[in-house]
């Protein structure tokens, strides 16, 4: 861990708030938890500290993170088993470590302030860096290659259903006819391409290239489905009285938490029948 990484771990703002939501899940002897988005630890930290009998189960798809988080939770010693793998993997990751299931989990969406912080990782839209985006390095799909390889149309589609993004054919036309001239490798090219045709108007309300650095990003790292897919593998790994919490950020994923939960929720039983 680099003093600059050391410089930016701190505790997670909503930490007390899931402790208290997991807690009751957490307080039963040889209670296991698993951080499904480990990320630098803090969370997972947290936790540990405040329930002695807990053995954690991390997961990241960012191998920088798990090596980070890795050095921060070597205290806790054999309470603490890394896995790298998408948090859609949850159930292999239970039981390549001993166990079958589990009494709480939680999910942190989004992007996190490492790769963030991460300038050459290419996720921020407010400094030129490769256009990359992969938050897991060892995985093949960038958005360089998005950009440079997928249909007018498929961008369009990526713009407005993953960023919500109203302009998303006037982006979508202008990127290949660019990419005809030169290869877009780069964020800043991605930024001025964007913002010279985007009214000064819609500039006005916020940064221009935001909703389409958001789509690019869930694209490479198919973020919303391998949520759809999480959610239920992750209540189907609960233990009796687990419990499951998931800090979401925007719209696009609070809808898939909140459907996949009520699916799961709903009784198959016949209505009617005395239970």
């Amino acid at each position: 861990m680099t003093d600059s990484d050391s410089s930016r771990i701190h505790t997670p703002v909503l930490l007390e708030r899931c402790i208290e939501l997991l807690g009751p899940a957490l307080t039963k002897p040889g209670a296991v938890f698993v951080d499904a988005t480990l990320g630098m630890g803090g969370h997972s930290a947290g936790v540990l500290e405040r329930f002695p009998d807990v053995t954690l189960i991390g997961l990241d798809r960012d191998p920088e993170a798990l090596a980070i988080a890795g050095e921060r939770l070597e205290r806790f010693g054999n309470r603490v088993h890394l896995v790298h793998t998408v948090y859609d993997g949850i159930q292999e990751a239970i039981e390549s470590v001993g166990y079958s299931e589990i009494d709480g989990v939680l999910f942190d969406l989004g992007v996190s302030s490492l790769q963030l912080d991460r300038v050459e990782r290419g996720f921020s839209y407010s400094k030129d860096a490769p256009l990359d985006m992969r938050m897991d390095s060892t995985s093949e799909l960038t958005a360089e290659t998005v950009l440079a390889e997928y249909s007018e149309a498929d961008l369009r589609r990526i713009f407005r259903d993953y960023g919500e993004e109203k302009l998303a054919g006037r982006y979508a036309a202008r990127i290949v006819e660019a990419r005809e001239q030169e290869p877009l490798v780069r964020s800043g090219q991605l930024v001025d391409l964007i913002t010279k045709v985007t009214p000064v108007a819609v500039q006005r309300q916020g940064h221009p290239a935001k909703r389409v650095f958001q789509a690019l990003r869930i694209e490479v790292n198919q973020e919303l489905a391998v949520l759809q897919r999480a959610i239920p593998a992750a209540v189907d790994a609960l233990a009796l009285g687990g419990r499951i919490v998931v800090e979401a950020y925007q719209s696009l994923e609070d809808r898939i938490v909140k459907r996949e939960l009520q699916a799961r929720s709903v009784s198959s039983a016949p209505a009617g029948l005395p239970v």
